[in-house]
């Protein structure tokens, strides 16, 4: 019987839960920690409230954790609760899936202002992460920068550009809601410091700005190149670029009545963020031109306003004690998946921010065949047993997945009309609903 365990409980986590039970059927049998009362991960906090069909992918997960041979402990933080040495001790493998849940930091002047927020931080308030929960952006200015070209920037733009009405359906929670609903931003300049083909934005993504009532999106013709460069593009580049050359095309008396102005800047490299009184006014900028695809500053700096700021520019893992970590990459230090011996790491824990969720699956199937090759029949360890020991021992307050459904039927329950769940924000909270 080989036991392994694995840290996070989001996409990567259960691909790999997947994965080993296809590898050893019944001779496995795997845990799967969680510092949150609630399993999921990302597609919980990090998915956009209003793709709904994407968190969808959880029903798959669910199907895992129901197994005899898989099982969800959370409410338990490895390097608070327990060790990665103890695990180690307890485990035949012990899998690293956490993610990449912090902010890269841009280093430019002014990044800790007032106002100033990173996504990883802007996107749990709105989704209900317990760290996040109190942000409380000011939204009282009308102008909002939006650092960043990808699908996290388009998230953090739809979110500030769509009415009440239009988050019918989603799972947003309430006081993001509330505060939204008050919002005064009226422009919202998106910042990317190359051009067009260089952005990571998804057609559906792009697509779906165009669409909302009172946004009313921007891009200056100057900035596309010719059309006919735009063969040498993938097809799903190629159709996000069309986009934004149809948003040049818009008609006047299609923009009539819309509010909300979303400017796409191209060729701006934010430089500093200007403040007065420790709290954000403006975006210093710098023009850009390419050389060999980087950006490179022309010299001409101009200054766009903004009383918030959300910076949009990647994520990196957390390090953990007794891991080495890769400062310079923001992931944990590994050979295609192996740390040391016993030791392994997954998903974005493994190379960094890239991919979608559906790129982790191969990922976690690569990293059973590797622990394959290593731990062979196992059964040397105590496994999930050992672990209930000394969880018991600590007077741990462990949550299992059957608590969950409980923590699930109640958010259910709190849900306001048009939502499929209205999320506890106070980890207390969730607890409180796990044991009811």
């Amino acid at each position: 019987m080989r036991h392994i365990a694995i840290i996070g409980s989001g996409p990567a986590g259960y691909y790999t839960a997947e994965a080993a039970q296809k590898q050893w059927g019944d001779e496995v049998r795997v845990d799967i920690f969680d510092s949150l009362p609630v399993p999921f991960g990302l597609i919980r906090f990090g998915v956009a409230p209003d793709h709904q069909s994407i968190k969808g992918v959880s029903r798959r997960y669910e199907t895992t954790s129901l197994s005899d041979n898989v099982r969800f402990v959370g409410n338990v933080m490895v390097g608070r609760d327990v060790t990665i040495p103890e695990l180690q001790d307890l485990y035949d493998a012990v899998v690293l899936a956490t993610g990449a849940p912090h902010d890269k930091k841009t280093g430019i002047a002014g990044e800790d202002l007032r106002g100033v927020h990173g996504s990883a931080a802007f996107v749990g308030w709105y989704n209900g992460h317990p760290q996040f929960a109190a942000l409380d952006p000011d939204v009282s200015g009308q102008h909002a920068v939006v650092i960043g070209n990808g699908n996290v920037a388009l998230d953090v733009v739809r979110i500030l550009a769509k009415t009440r009405a239009e988050f019918h359906g989603s799972d947003i929670v309430n006081h993001a809601l509330d505060q939204l609903d008050h919002s005064q931003v009226r422009k919202i300049t998106v910042l990317g410091r190359r051009g067009p083909h260089q952005i990571a934005m998804t057609p559906k993504e792009l697509g779906e700005l165009g669409h909302l009532e009172r946004a009313n999106p921007h891009v200056d013709p100057a900035d596309l190149p010719p059309v006919a460069d735009d063969a040498a593009l993938d097809p799903g580049q190629r159709k996000s670029v069309t986009l934004l050359r149809g948003f040049t095309e818009i008609p006047d008396a299609d923009r009539e009545g819309k509010t909300i102005d979303v400017a796409f800047d191209f060729f701006a490299a934010p430089r500093a963020i200007l403040g007065a009184d420790g709290k954000a006014t403006g975006v210093e900028i710098e023009r850009t031109r390419l050389e060999g695809g980087k950006a490179i500053g022309t010299g001409e700096i101009y200054t766009v306003p903004a009383e918030l700021v959300v910076i949009c520019i990647g994520y990196q893992t957390s390090p953990i004690p007794d891991v080495p970590f890769d400062e310079k990459n923001g992931r944990f230090a590994n050979e295609e998946g192996r740390i040391r011996p016993g030791l392994y790491c997954v998903g974005w824990a493994r190379r960094g921010p890239t991919g979608t969720i559906g790129t982790n699956r191969p990922d976690g199937f690569a990293v059973i065949e590797k622990i394959a090759e290593d731990v062979g029949d196992g059964g040397r360890k105590a496994g999930g047993e050992g672990f209930d020991r000394l969880a018991s021992e600590r007077a741990l307050a462990v949550v299992t997945f059957d608590d969950w459904h409980k923590i699930d039927e109640a958010e259910e329950a709190r849900a306001r009309d048009g939502s499929p769940r209205e999320k506890f924000v106070a980890v207390q909270d969730m607890i409180d609903a796990a044991k009811s």
